[in-house]
Protein backbone atom coordinates (compact mmCIF):
# COMPACT_ATOMS: atom_id res chain seq x y z
CA UNK A 1 0.00 0.00 0.00
CA UNK A 2 1.37 3.33 -0.74
CA UNK A 3 2.61 5.41 2.05
CA UNK A 4 0.42 8.19 2.52
CA UNK A 5 1.09 11.61 2.43
CA UNK A 6 0.92 12.93 6.54
CA UNK A 7 3.32 9.70 6.32
CA UNK A 8 5.79 10.80 4.82
CA UNK A 9 5.60 14.39 6.37
CA UNK A 10 5.87 12.43 9.84
CA UNK A 11 8.87 10.35 8.85
CA UNK A 12 10.78 13.32 7.46
CA UNK A 13 10.51 15.30 10.29
CA UNK A 14 11.77 12.43 12.41
CA UNK A 15 14.78 12.19 10.31
CA UNK A 16 14.97 15.77 10.22
CA UNK A 17 15.14 15.82 14.10
CA UNK A 18 17.50 12.89 13.38
CA UNK A 19 20.06 14.80 11.63
CA UNK A 20 19.81 17.84 13.39
CA UNK A 21 20.31 15.83 16.59
CA UNK A 22 23.62 14.30 15.28
CA UNK A 23 24.81 17.38 13.85
CA UNK A 24 24.14 19.18 17.53
CA UNK A 25 25.91 16.31 19.02
CA UNK A 26 28.95 16.45 16.88
CA UNK A 27 29.36 19.79 17.52
CA UNK A 28 28.97 19.62 21.34
CA UNK A 29 31.30 16.96 21.15
CA UNK A 30 33.98 18.88 18.87
CA UNK A 31 33.37 21.67 21.26
CA UNK A 32 34.32 19.85 24.34
CA UNK A 33 37.28 17.63 22.74
CA UNK A 34 38.30 21.73 21.79
CA UNK A 35 38.11 23.09 25.01
CA UNK A 36 39.88 19.78 26.66
CA UNK A 37 42.52 20.02 24.56
CA UNK A 38 43.09 23.46 25.57
CA UNK A 39 42.69 23.24 29.12
CA UNK A 40 45.12 19.88 28.51
CA UNK A 41 47.92 22.83 27.36
CA UNK A 42 46.83 25.13 30.06
CA UNK A 43 47.60 22.41 32.42
CA UNK A 44 50.83 21.41 30.75
CA UNK A 45 51.82 24.75 30.47
CA UNK A 46 51.47 25.07 34.25
CA UNK A 47 53.21 22.12 34.82
CA UNK A 48 56.05 23.45 32.79
CA UNK A 49 56.37 25.95 34.63
CA UNK A 50 55.87 24.94 38.22
CA UNK A 51 59.08 22.42 36.74
CA UNK A 52 61.23 25.16 36.27
CA UNK A 53 60.31 27.09 39.03
CA UNK A 54 60.85 24.22 41.27
CA UNK A 55 64.40 23.53 39.68
CA UNK A 56 65.34 27.49 39.83
CA UNK A 57 64.32 27.22 43.91
CA UNK A 58 65.95 23.78 44.02
CA UNK A 59 69.22 25.32 42.51
CA UNK A 60 69.10 28.49 44.59
CA UNK A 61 68.51 26.41 48.02
CA UNK A 62 71.84 24.37 46.41
CA UNK A 63 74.06 27.96 46.16
CA UNK A 64 72.55 28.80 49.35
CA UNK A 65 73.77 25.68 51.40
CA UNK A 66 77.02 25.89 49.32
CA UNK A 67 77.52 29.31 50.04
CA UNK A 68 76.14 28.86 53.63
CA UNK A 69 78.50 25.68 54.52
CA UNK A 70 81.74 27.99 52.92
CA UNK A 71 80.82 31.22 55.11
CA UNK A 72 80.31 28.80 58.46
CA UNK A 73 83.68 27.36 57.16
CA UNK A 74 85.40 30.63 57.29
CA UNK A 75 83.67 31.48 60.26
CA UNK A 76 84.35 28.41 62.28
CA UNK A 77 88.15 28.95 61.26
CA UNK A 78 88.29 32.37 62.39
CA UNK A 79 86.60 31.65 65.27
CA UNK A 80 88.90 28.98 66.32
CA UNK A 81 91.71 31.74 65.86
CA UNK A 82 89.75 33.93 67.88
CA UNK A 83 89.83 31.58 70.48
CA UNK A 84 93.29 30.98 70.37
CA UNK A 85 94.28 33.90 70.32
CA UNK A 86 91.22 35.03 73.51
CA UNK A 87 92.91 32.16 75.11
CA UNK A 88 96.66 33.11 74.54
CA UNK A 89 95.79 36.88 75.58
CA UNK A 90 94.22 35.63 78.94
CA UNK A 91 97.33 33.46 79.77
CA UNK A 92 95.13 30.34 79.58
CA UNK A 93 96.40 28.26 76.58
CA UNK A 94 99.10 29.04 74.25
CA UNK A 95 98.18 25.53 72.39
CA UNK A 96 96.92 26.91 69.48
CA UNK A 97 99.89 29.60 68.53
CA UNK A 98 102.56 26.79 69.78
CA UNK A 99 101.00 24.21 67.52
CA UNK A 100 101.14 26.74 64.31
CA UNK A 101 104.35 28.21 65.60
CA UNK A 102 106.15 24.76 65.81
CA UNK A 103 106.16 24.14 62.38
CA UNK A 104 108.57 26.73 61.18
CA UNK A 105 111.13 25.81 64.01
CA UNK A 106 114.61 24.36 63.15
CA UNK A 107 117.22 23.14 65.22
CA UNK A 108 120.41 24.31 63.72
CA UNK A 109 123.23 22.22 64.38
CA UNK A 110 126.60 22.11 63.53
CA UNK A 111 130.08 20.87 64.11
CA UNK A 112 130.35 22.92 66.82
CA UNK A 113 127.30 23.33 68.59
CA UNK A 114 123.49 23.90 68.16
CA UNK A 115 121.15 26.39 68.98
CA UNK A 116 117.61 27.51 67.24
CA UNK A 117 116.76 28.93 64.03
CA UNK A 118 113.16 29.92 62.19
CA UNK A 119 111.88 29.56 58.46
CA UNK A 120 110.70 33.52 57.74
CA UNK A 121 110.08 32.75 53.85
CA UNK A 122 108.31 29.77 51.89
CA UNK A 123 111.22 29.22 49.90
CA UNK A 124 113.23 27.37 52.99
CA UNK A 125 115.21 31.25 54.33
CA UNK A 126 115.64 30.50 57.80
CA UNK A 127 117.01 33.32 60.60
CA UNK A 128 119.33 32.51 63.69
CA UNK A 129 121.85 33.82 65.75
CA UNK A 130 125.61 34.58 63.89
CA UNK A 131 126.99 33.14 66.60
CA UNK A 132 125.04 30.21 66.45
CA UNK A 133 126.95 29.00 63.30
CA UNK A 134 130.54 30.08 64.35
CA UNK A 135 133.22 27.81 65.83
CA UNK A 136 135.34 28.37 69.09
CA UNK A 137 137.26 31.01 66.97
CA UNK A 138 134.46 32.58 65.27
CA UNK A 139 134.92 31.33 62.18
CA UNK A 140 131.76 29.40 59.85
CA UNK A 141 131.21 26.46 60.74
CA UNK A 142 131.00 23.59 58.69
CA UNK A 143 128.28 21.19 58.30
CA UNK A 144 125.13 23.18 59.30
CA UNK A 145 122.12 21.23 59.31
CA UNK A 146 118.69 22.31 60.18
CA UNK A 147 116.52 19.91 61.90
CA UNK A 148 112.68 20.78 60.98
CA UNK A 149 109.62 19.53 62.92
CA UNK A 150 109.19 15.94 60.78
CA UNK A 151 112.33 15.56 62.88
CA UNK A 152 113.92 15.34 59.48
CA UNK A 153 117.93 17.20 59.25
CA UNK A 154 118.61 19.12 55.88
CA UNK A 155 122.08 20.66 54.38
CA UNK A 156 121.53 24.38 55.17
CA UNK A 157 123.16 26.69 52.81
CA UNK A 158 124.83 29.62 54.53
CA UNK A 159 123.54 33.25 52.79
CA UNK A 160 124.98 35.72 54.58
CA UNK A 161 125.18 37.30 58.38
CA UNK A 162 125.09 40.61 59.90
CA UNK A 163 127.92 40.82 62.43
CA UNK A 164 126.43 44.16 64.28
CA UNK A 165 122.97 42.54 65.18
CA UNK A 166 124.36 38.41 65.26
CA UNK A 167 121.95 37.88 62.13
CA UNK A 168 122.28 35.07 59.93
CA UNK A 169 120.90 34.02 56.78
CA UNK A 170 120.31 30.59 55.53
CA UNK A 171 118.63 28.22 53.00
CA UNK A 172 117.03 24.86 53.18
CA UNK A 173 115.22 23.68 49.73
CA UNK A 174 111.49 22.79 49.74
CA UNK A 175 108.31 24.50 50.32
CA UNK A 176 107.93 25.41 53.92
CA UNK A 177 105.37 27.05 56.47
CA UNK A 178 106.98 30.32 57.24
CA UNK A 179 106.61 33.00 60.61
CA UNK A 180 105.20 36.36 59.93
CA UNK A 181 107.21 39.57 61.63
CA UNK A 182 105.12 41.35 63.87
CA UNK A 183 105.86 45.34 64.43
CA UNK A 184 108.24 45.43 67.65
CA UNK A 185 107.40 49.17 67.88
CA UNK A 186 103.83 48.22 68.95
CA UNK A 187 105.40 45.49 71.56
CA UNK A 188 104.51 47.12 75.73
CA UNK A 189 105.76 46.17 78.77
CA UNK A 190 103.56 43.34 80.24
CA UNK A 191 102.23 41.17 76.52
CA UNK A 192 102.93 38.01 77.10
CA UNK A 193 104.95 36.13 74.53
CA UNK A 194 106.24 32.41 74.05
CA UNK A 195 109.90 31.45 73.48
CA UNK A 196 110.65 28.41 71.00
CA UNK A 197 113.92 26.81 71.21
CA UNK A 198 116.32 23.89 71.90
CA UNK A 199 117.59 24.67 75.62
CA UNK A 200 120.69 22.04 76.65
CA UNK A 201 119.32 20.08 73.52
CA UNK A 202 115.30 19.78 74.56
CA UNK A 203 114.10 20.15 70.61
CA UNK A 204 111.24 22.44 70.16
CA UNK A 205 110.39 23.28 74.00
CA UNK A 206 108.50 26.62 74.93
CA UNK A 207 108.55 28.32 77.80
CA UNK A 208 106.07 31.60 78.63
CA UNK A 209 106.47 34.90 80.18
CA UNK A 210 106.19 38.02 79.76
CA UNK A 211 107.86 41.67 78.25
CA UNK A 212 109.39 43.18 81.14
CA UNK A 213 111.04 46.41 79.61
CA UNK A 214 111.86 47.09 75.54
CA UNK A 215 114.45 49.06 73.85
CA UNK A 216 117.29 47.83 76.03
CA UNK A 217 120.58 48.45 75.16
CA UNK A 218 123.21 45.34 73.88
CA UNK A 219 126.39 44.39 73.58
CA UNK A 220 126.40 46.35 69.79
CA UNK A 221 125.41 49.75 71.99
CA UNK A 222 122.24 49.72 70.22
CA UNK A 223 119.27 49.98 72.14
CA UNK A 224 117.19 47.07 70.13
CA UNK A 225 116.66 44.64 72.43
CA UNK A 226 112.96 43.41 74.26
CA UNK A 227 113.83 42.18 77.78
CA UNK A 228 111.71 39.35 78.63
CA UNK A 229 110.63 36.62 81.61
CA UNK A 230 110.45 33.61 79.66
CA UNK A 231 112.80 31.40 80.16
CA UNK A 232 116.20 31.07 78.03
CA UNK A 233 119.06 28.62 78.44
CA UNK A 234 121.61 27.52 75.56
CA UNK A 235 120.34 26.32 72.76
CA UNK A 236 117.61 29.04 72.61
CA UNK A 237 119.61 31.44 70.54
CA UNK A 238 118.49 32.24 67.61
CA UNK A 239 114.77 31.25 68.20
CA UNK A 240 111.77 33.24 67.45
CA UNK A 241 110.12 35.47 70.75
CA UNK A 242 106.58 34.84 70.09
CA UNK A 243 103.55 37.28 70.75
CA UNK A 244 100.15 36.21 71.16
CA UNK A 245 98.86 36.39 67.73
CA UNK A 246 101.59 34.13 66.37
CA UNK A 247 103.99 36.38 65.02
CA UNK A 248 107.79 36.96 65.86
CA UNK A 249 108.44 40.42 67.50
CA UNK A 250 112.19 39.44 68.47
CA UNK A 251 114.73 36.52 68.15
CA UNK A 252 116.02 35.42 71.31
CA UNK A 253 119.69 36.63 71.47
CA UNK A 254 121.03 36.02 74.66
CA UNK A 255 120.72 36.18 78.85
CA UNK A 256 122.12 37.59 81.80
CA UNK A 257 123.61 34.40 83.59
CA UNK A 258 124.31 36.14 87.29
CA UNK A 259 120.46 36.83 87.22
CA UNK A 260 116.98 34.98 87.04
CA UNK A 261 115.05 35.33 84.04
CA UNK A 262 116.76 38.06 82.44
CA UNK A 263 116.58 37.22 78.94
CA UNK A 264 117.04 39.02 75.93
CA UNK A 265 115.58 39.45 71.70
CA UNK A 266 116.56 41.33 69.08
CA UNK A 267 113.64 43.36 68.10
CA UNK A 268 111.81 42.10 64.96
CA UNK A 269 112.40 45.36 63.18
CA UNK A 270 115.70 45.30 63.16
CA UNK A 271 115.52 41.84 62.49
CA UNK A 272 113.37 42.67 59.04
CA UNK A 273 116.16 45.46 58.41
CA UNK A 274 119.17 43.12 58.72
CA UNK A 275 117.27 40.23 56.14
CA UNK A 276 116.67 43.22 53.56
CA UNK A 277 120.65 44.03 54.20
CA UNK A 278 121.91 40.44 53.97
CA UNK A 279 119.44 39.96 50.52
CA UNK A 280 120.50 42.97 48.67
CA UNK A 281 124.15 41.95 49.79
CA UNK A 282 123.48 38.28 48.17
CA UNK A 283 121.63 39.72 45.34
CA UNK A 284 124.46 42.09 44.52
CA UNK A 285 127.02 39.26 44.63
CA UNK A 286 125.34 37.35 42.42
CA UNK A 287 125.13 40.10 39.68
CA UNK A 288 128.98 40.05 39.99
CA UNK A 289 129.50 36.44 39.67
Amino acid sequence: MPIQRHHKIIIGSFTAIVIIFMITSSTLLYLLFVKSNLNFETLDKKIDGIEKDTNSKITDLSEGLLKTNNLVGLELGSLNKELSLLKASAGEDFSGIVESAVLSVVTIRTNSGQGTGFIVDSEGYIVTNAHVIADSEGNLATNIQAITSDANARSAEFVGYDGDLDIALLKISGTWDALNFGDSDDVSVGQKVIAIGNPLGLQFSVSQGIISAIHRTGGNGLNAYIQTDAALNPGNSGGPLINVEGKVIGINNFKIGSGENLGFALESNYITDSINKISLEELNQTLIN
